[in-house]
Order: structure tokens, then C-alpha cells, then sequence
């Protein structure tokens, strides 16, 4: 990607951001990852649990990001409550086709923003507004946090975006997903 912006805080630069999931019968498992091109862009690996049945779906991520700066790196294995770089998420959502609504909140690992000192629980909440255009498909979502956290230290939309997406197919079996977003 050209730039790294996640529920509208800027995360780096051009990044090279692989995944990969299995799933089975409504069951997930993925990894994701991003690692910058530049030396001072923050790395990071996801993994991801999570459920999916109709429109619903329930997922559990453990964020983990590694920082450039030697200082405040403390390595993957961690997790005492304020001596980690995870960031434990559950999220819900409900897909109703014409809209989506995803609630997104910290539940553990390092989400300590509050001025006094205890936990935040930092949530992120997103409306989706998917469609289709010109033979490309489009999602349209605002972004917001109901509260102090990570994302701001008070009610306030984080995000306003608009992507559009095409996969190409190349072959009979493999097809490049393309994508440009506006955030």
C-alpha cells in the first residue's frame, strides 16, 4: 500500500501488508502483517479468531506491533498488562447487505490512554455502506469512537473513507485483488 492509515491514524508509509485465513463452517483463523519501507515505520502482526453466521460475525484479534525505536521495543512474548506491545480487540458486527455496523473495543494487552492511568478500553465503531459502480466494487464508512482512548480523548469520527476494489483475474484459479482508497 502507498500509505498505511488504519481507522484514520496514520501508521507509516508504503507497506507490504500480507495475510492469510482458513476457515470451515463459519470458523476463522488468519494472520495479518505490515511491515514499512522505511526503517522508522512501526511492523506489526495480527492474528485473528473469529465466527461468522448469516450477517453476524464475531471476531477476537491480538494486535501486536513492534516499533522502530530500540527504546521501546520489548519483544513479542510479553504481556504483562502495561509491559506488552498486544493489543487484545473483540469485535461484532452485523452485515445487513445494504449496510454494516461493527463495534470494535480493547479488552486487554496495552490500551492504557486515560490520564489516570487505567485501562481505556479503546473502541472503534464503523458504518459500511457497500456497493456497486461502473463494474467495480465500492465501500463507503464513517468511522468513529464513542470515547477516550487510542483513537481520540473524546467522542469523535476518526475516519472517513471510500474504496474501491476489482479483482483481476489472471488465470482460471488465481485472480490479483486491486484496490485505491480515499481515507
Amino acid at each position: 500500500v502507498s500509505s498505511y492509515i488504519w481507522r484514520g491514524t496514520d501508521c507509516g508509509g508504503v507497506s507490504f501488508q500480507p495475510n492469510l485465513s482458513i476457515s470451515y463452517k463459519g470458523f476463522s483463523l488468519g494472520a495479518w502483517g505490515s511491515v514499512g519501507f522505511d526503517q522508522n515505520d512501526t511492523k506489526e502482526l495480527d492474528l485473528i479468531l473469529g465466527y461468522s453466521s448469516g450477517g453476524f460475525s464475531l471476531l477476537f484479534t491480538d494486535y501486536w506491533f513492534f516499533p522502530s525505536d530500540e527504546q521501546a521495543q520489548i519483544g513479542y512474548f510479553k504481556y504483562s498488562a502495561h509491559n506488552t506491545q498486544h493489543v487484545f480487540e473483540l469485535s461484532a458486527g452485523y452485515d445487513f447487505g445494504v449496510m454494516g455496523i461493527s463495534w470494535n473495543t480493547n479488552i486487554g494487552g496495552s490500551d492504557y490512554y486515560n490520564a489516570d492511568g487505567k485501562r481505556s478500553y479503546s473502541t472503534y465503531v464503523a458504518l459500511t455502506a457497500p456497493f456497486r459502480l461502473g463494474g467495480i466494487d465500492w465501500n463507503a464508512e464513517v468511522g468513529f469512537t464513542p470515547w477516550e482512548g487510542m483513537y481520540a480523548d473524546k467522542f469523535n469520527v476518526t475516519n472517513l473513507s471510500l474504496k474501491a476494489s476489482k479483482e483481476i483475474k489472471v488465470t482460471d484459479s488465481f485472480s490479483l485483488p486491486l484496490f485505491t482508497q480515499v481515507v
